[in-house]
């Protein structure tokens, strides 16, 4: 026969306690990977526009400049 444990009112307040503070934790690890990945979009999006512009905007210049 297997014994099962019982478990008191504090040892089952400390497992719903650490679930809590794990959950927290999980949550915010997500919320700041997500933060990340935004400023990396944004990063890649201004390099594109300077990429893409200022070879423009020399092209406009030394074409009237001729």
């Amino acid at each position: 026969m297997a014994k099962q444990q019982k478990l008191t009112a504090k040892q089952k307040s400390e497992r719903v306690r650490a679930d809590q503070e794990r959950e927290k934790r999980e949550k915010e690890q997500r919320e700041r990977a997500a933060k990340s990945k935004k400023i990396f979009t944004v990063v890649i999006c201004i390099i594109l526009v300077l990429a893409l512009g200022i070879p423009t905007v020399a092209l406009a210049f030394l074409g009237t400049g001729s």
